[in-house]
């Protein structure tokens, strides 16, 4: 009966946000907000991964820039490329000005929108799995690992400032055309907001299958106790990868959407702060829920749009101490916080209460009038 009262519970979760995101966002949002909105989605398709790395297999991924930005510079590229040929060049116009007249090797198979997407799904995924195995099979976890992902964001980072041929410190921006579509149509910008909008759920979906799977059990486990689930005959390495790679795909994806949403892709959306940025926001959302990171990261852009105008320098303050706030005294995030008081209140109310005690007889009229009479 419990089963079936969580799984009516998820899939009243999933209508709900369909009809807030399908229906009464477009209505209730101008075109401005309305991409605005579509970019905040893409932080929350990067936090549903976070939450199942981290809030259930207990690693600490500090470095989601790193495939965020592989995704973003991999559509980013392709999107160059069609603008070049649109317009009869044979180089986008930023290596123009650089003295570009041929188009690098690595560039030109992003021509094809085949190959890119192909390339946005397997090459971070493919890193991923490579850097998992590296380091979990030499047990590297805790602390350590997060400091190592955390210093492959900055490496990459401080690589594509480097490369003029990638747009150095500046990126890629000034897009034209979405496949085919002209992004300066406002039903092209609504477009991609539904595609980013659809695919949040699709990942949330996929996120919740994993979770409720015999795998999500044994990724709990290894949080929780990673050498008993070793002397039961799993390897948690093997594990550990596979919530890593699936992390590492879902921040690919919403860099791929990211970049046309927006109109750029730079190294300062790749480093350390933006990686940090989306682990504060899971954190305060609620790690190990499943619709807790995707309300932290919406509600985390948000305040940071909202009040980073008015207050630029406190608002980085004010980030950290609510995540340590969040981090000291509620773990579980504010997405705990109603699970938290329902497990009081379900103790209280099977806590055992001490039995009423037996009001006095009426005494006996009769009794009365011999303890009288004995007194006299």
């Amino acid at each position: 009966m419990r089963t079936l009262l969580g799984r009516w519970q998820t899939w009243a979760g999933f209508g709900v946000a369909a009809a807030l995101l399908f229906g009464l966002a477009p209505v209730v949002l101008s075109d401005f907000r309305l991409s605005m909105f579509a970019k905040f989605l893409c932080f929350a398709i990067v936090a549903v991964g976070i939450g199942l790395a981290w809030g259930r297999g207990g690693m600490l991924v500090l470095g989601q820039g790193v495939f965020f930005g592989l995704g973003g510079y991999m559509m980013a590229m392709h999107l160059k490329v069609a603008d070049a040929q649109l317009r009869g060049e044979a180089v986008p116009d930023f290596m123009q000005i650089a003295g570009i007249r041929v188009l690098p090797g690595y560039w030109a198979p992003f021509a094809s929108p085949v190959f890119t997407l192909l390339a946005i799904l397997i090459v971070p995924t493919t890193i991923a799995v490579a850097l998992g195995f590296g380091v979990f099979k030499r047990r590297v976890k805790g602390a350590y690992f997060a400091i190592l992902s955390q210093a492959l964001a900055a490496a990459l980072a401080i690589l594509l400032v480097g490369q003029t041929s990638l747009g150095g410190s500046n990126g890629l921006n000034r897009f034209r055309t979405f496949f085919g579509f002209t992004l300066n149509d406002p039903a092209n910008r609504r477009m991609l907001y539904f595609i980013a909008a659809g695919v949040l759920l699709a990942v949330v979906a996929i996120a919740r299958q994993l979770m409720q799977s015999r795998y999500g059990e044994l990724l709990v486990a290894v949080r929780d106790g990673e050498e008993r689930v070793r002397f039961l005959g799993y390897d948690p390495a093997n594990i550990k990868v596979v919530a890593y790679a699936v992390a590492a795909l879902f921040a690919a994806v919403a860099g791929a959407l990211f970049a046309p949403i927006v109109g750029f892709i730079a190294p300062s959306q790749i480093g350390i702060l933006p990686s940090i940025a989306f682990v504060i926001g899971v954190a305060i959302g609620g790690r190990t829920t499943l619709f807790g990171p995707v309300l932290g990261a919406i509600g985390i852009a948000w305040a940071q749009t909202l009040f980073s105008e008015r207050f630029p320098s406190e608002w980085t303050y004010a980030q950290g101490l609510l995540f340590i706030i969040v981090v000291g005294f509620f773990p579980a995030g504010l997405a705990g916080l109603g699970v938290l008081f329902a497990r009081r209140r379900r103790q209280a109310d099977q806590t055992p209460r001490p039995p009423a005690a037996d009001p006095a007889p009426d005494p006996d009229p009769q009794t009365e009038a011999e303890t009288a009479g004995a007194r006299l």
